[in-house]
């Protein structure tokens, strides 16, 4: 069926394929270097508590029927494997059948994760990496040309990830609607990255023709991708893009990323396609019922996309197959951060010699720069933003951060830039403070060398010490 395939995306399905794969890539080496601190065995939210209370049903996971770290570690590398074969090119060297086994492999790898992850996974980022990865296990290989239906629903996501979030910002915070967003956005965003100072500190009415610019690039392009090319190409690349003026101004994990990876699959690339076999009959029947079934489905996002009362990033169904998406419904004014210190005093007292904990991306030293990690995700980093924003969001791991400072937790101090306390000499007593930071402005920045400067607000946990004496854990 000469309708069902569009030979000349043959190159945006390439480049598609391994960028996304190198998404997967990133995402099971996060899991992998991260996981043992914050739901390993002994991590702050252990995965053997979470699947003894919440059915397979609900959370679909291999680790509902065994869980160890060792386990847990090697079903991550596997996941990094089968990412780098796929980055390789390794999908294009088998038959389709088994090129998109490759493909399922990662995304049943990555389900699991996510599904037993909790609040460190509870970010948008992983549903759309699941929505994606899904979508493609059918778009084939070099043995057929990209089936339309496939690429129709790539795009059917960006509109919905995008046009999403533009709706959010309309309904939500008046400052999208009074384009004055961005006069705080760089100073609070969760994690600021090394240009988000210069950005910050643009010339507002840059920031008001930055907020127009963002408003017709989720509200109006999404619609361009199911027009004509080259119309579509050049709606594509605009959010792209866009998308890559937002990496530069901050770190939002591969959120950017995989929109953009997005992005080139709805982008023409002037090429001659190659010549292919035609599609076999099981292909066509299998990627026609996938597809009607995501559309199908696709109603439950639909439905919230248009709703007075939109909410924003939340799968509706366990496999994440179709989500919906949106970011900064409302925008912080200031910026807060909650610091972690530390005393080996035997009695905690003001006068104390406290020591600060400094962690790898979140603003704590003043004269400390941010540094670039996106696409890698720090989770600690962007909870203790949360937490910040109110306690209630870290009521479930908090404590069980605080308890493995206390003990010197290895795998914990692993999460952190530094920690102020030598590996066999634990603190006696741990407290939290919440401080206003803003950034500094030009003629700070040169006094000082300081990018932020902070102001105690009030304390966030009383100085607090575990109840028996410290044992190390490894």
């Amino acid at each position: 069926m000469d309708w069902f395939v569009a030979p000349e995306y043959w190159l945006s399905r390439l480049v598609f394929q391994r960028a996304l794969a190198v998404v997967y890539l990133v995402a099971f080496l996060t899991a992998a270097l991260q996981f043992r601190a914050l739901i390993g065995e002994r991590g702050m939210l252990p995965v053997p508590r979470y699947v003894a209370r919440v059915p397979f049903k609900l959370a679909p996971s291999v680790f509902h029927f065994h869980y160890s770290d060792r386990f847990f570690a090697a079903w991550s590398w596997a996941g990094c494997a089968v990412s780098a074969a796929l980055v390789a090119g390794a999908d294009s060297l088998v038959p389709l059948w088994a090129g998109m086994v490759l493909w399922l492999i990662p995304w049943l790898l990555y389900l699991s994760i996510v599904n037993v992850g909790q609040t460190w996974y509870s970010f948008g980022w992983e549903s759309l990496l699941l929505e994606v990865g899904f979508l493609a296990v059918f778009l084939g290989n070099d043995e057929v040309a990209p089936p339309i239906v496939v690429l129709f629903l790539l795009r059917w996501i960006l509109f919905r990830l995008e046009f999403g979030a533009g709706l959010i910002k309309m309904r939500g915070d008046a400052c999208w609607r009074q384009l004055t967003c961005l006069d705080y956005h760089h100073e609070t965003q969760p994690m600021p990255g090394p240009l988000s100072w210069f950005f910050h500190h643009l010339p507002k009415p840059l920031h008001r023709v930055e907020v127009a610019a963002n408003h017709v690039t989720q509200l109006v392009v999404p619609v361009l991708l199911f027009t004509p090319q080259p119309v579509a190409t050049a709606a594509a690349s605009l959010m792209i893009v866009t998308q890559l003026w937002l990496v530069l101004s901050g770190n939002f994990s591969w959120l950017n990323w995989i929109t953009i990876v997005l992005g080139l699959s709805a982008v023409l690339f002037p090429t001659t396609a190659p010549k292919v076999s035609a599609a076999p009959l099981w292909y066509e029947v299998l990627v026609l019922a996938v597809g009607a079934g995501l559309l199908a489905l696709g109603y439950h996002p639909v439905r919230n996309m248009i709703s007075r009362g939109q909410i924003m990033n939340r799968s509706f169904d366990p496999l994440h197959l179709v989500n919906t998406y949106g970011a900064f419904g409302s925008v912080s004014r200031i910026r807060y951060e909650v610091v972690v210190e530390g005393t080996a005093d035997d009695v905690p007292r003001e006068d104390s010699e406290w020591r600060e904990y400094e962690f790898k991306g979140k603003p704590g030293d003043p004269r400390h720069w941010p540094r670039q990690f996106a696409p890698y995700h720090l989770r600690l980093d962007w909870l203790m933003w949360f937490a910040a924003l109110s306690p209630a969001y870290a009521g479930s791991w908090f404590g069980g951060l605080v308890e493995r400072l206390l003990e010197n937790d290895r795998d914990t101090l692993k999460l952190l830039r530094r920690s102020p306390f030598p590996p066999d000499e634990p603190p006696r007593y741990i407290r939290a403070r919440l401080f206003r930071y803003r950034y500094t402005t030009w003629r700070e920045l040169r006094e000082t060398g300081a990018c932020w400067h902070r102001t105690y607000v009030r304390e966030f946990m009383p100085p607090t010490r575990l109840a028996a004496p410290v044992t190390q854990r490894r």
